[in-house]
């Protein structure tokens, strides 16, 4: 049956892929609510906003009344959260606005969904039923996996290296939280780095791409040899997609693409499909600058999705090396999308370097 998803966060990178998924394979109806800070951009939705069956809402997470007007008019079956101050560096200049919007931006949320649901539990038993709030994370709460073997589980103890990652595993305490102590019908997903289409260019993979194609050299933070295990967009949302409408209740779902690869390897393989599609006399490797680390950068992430394919069925369906040529491929068909954006809020400048 169809059903009424609210995505928070729905013009950001993950989101509007949420959002494009939702309404291109299937009838349900989509209600994007997002602040449109610097990195949300309603251009990522230009192929779905004229569905009948999408509505943008400008709001703030943090504004507790506009939230609870946006659940009274549009009676959602399904909260996606996936609103929040996303970028380590960033959190390495300004870490407040990361407790803000992720912390407080959440439980604001949550007190919302709450209230919500207990009211549809006299007026829309039904309905109340079938309420899910699911609560998008990211790997880095797991801290480091230096020095081991091991990939994160479900199980993993958290351990956050950087104020980004810290207040993201404060919003995953308190999901659980509500769902021990209020019974809220919440799910929670860990996902491991996401990249493809639509990814705002201050994060490393179209960072690269668009600084080559500007003969700019190409920043690899220290050694570049930090492992991060790579998962492309697309594959991400149909993952979400699983898990807010076949998860269980009070369950956590690790996702990842089953691509560990060091940062300067990626960024090579950049270079060489760069080379490939637009050549250059010498070598887009010749760009690679190593420059000052990332204070307290982890070393190494990598994910066991192995829960979410026994238990849902998933799988990623993208190899690295297809999802990086689809990724490299769409930079360069859609030069309007990212000059608008290098045009405006972010020019390609070093954040979170001095602390």
């Amino acid at each position: 049956m169809p059903k009424t998803f609210l995505i928070t966060g729905g013009a950001g990178f993950i989101g509007s892929a949420v959002v494009r998924e939702l309404i291109a394979k299937a009838d349900h109806r989509v209600v994007n609510v997002d602040k449109l800070t610097y990195a949300g951009n309603l251009e990522s939705l230009s192929t779905v906003e004229s569905s009948d069956r999408y509505t943008f809402v400008q709001a703030d997470i943090c504004d507790a009344p506009a939230m609870q007007q946006v659940f009274e008019q549009h009676q959602p079956d399904i909260v996606m959260h996936l609103a929040a101050e996303s970028h380590v560096d960033r959190s390495i200049d300004g870490p407040a606005e990361f407790i803000q919007t992720n912390v407080v931006g959440t439980t604001v949320l949550l007190e919302t969904a709450r209230n919500y649901w207990k009211a549809l539990q006299e007026s829309a038993p039904q309905k109340a039923a079938g309420f899910r709030f699911h609560h998008i994370s990211s790997d880095e709460v797991y801290g480091d996996l230096v020095g081991t073997e091991d990939l994160f589980t479900e199980e993993t103890p958290y351990a956050p290296s950087s104020p980004y990652s810290a207040s993201k595993a404060s919003s995953d305490h308190l999901v659980r939280a509500w769902q021990r102590t209020f019974g809220l019908p919440a799910l929670i997903t860990n996902c491991s780095n996401n990249y493809g289409p639509y990814h705002f260019p201050e994060k490393l993979i179209p960072l690269m791409i668009l600084n080559a194609l500007a003969g700019k050299p190409l920043p690899v933070y220290g050694n570049g040899q930090q492992i991060r295990d790579w998962l492309y967009v697309e594959d991400h949302a149909r993952a979400l997609l699983k898990v807010a409408t076949e998860g269980k209740v009070g369950e956590t779902y690790n996702i990842g693409g089953h691509n560990e690869k060091a940062n300067l390897e990626v960024v090579e393989t950049l270079c060489d499909l760069l080379q490939e599609q637009v050549p250059k006399e010498g070598s887009y490797r010749d760009l690679i600058t190593f420059v000052k680390d990332r204070p307290g950068h982890d070393l190494r992430y990598a994910i066991d999705a192995g829960k979410i394919e026994r238990e849902l069925g998933w799988r990623p369906e993208e190899t690295f090396e297809t999802g990086l040529r689809k990724t490299v491929q769409w930079y360069l068909n859609n030069q309007h999308w990212w000059q608008r954006v290098l045009d405006g809020s972010y020019q390609g400048e070093r954040l979170g370097a001095s602390v």
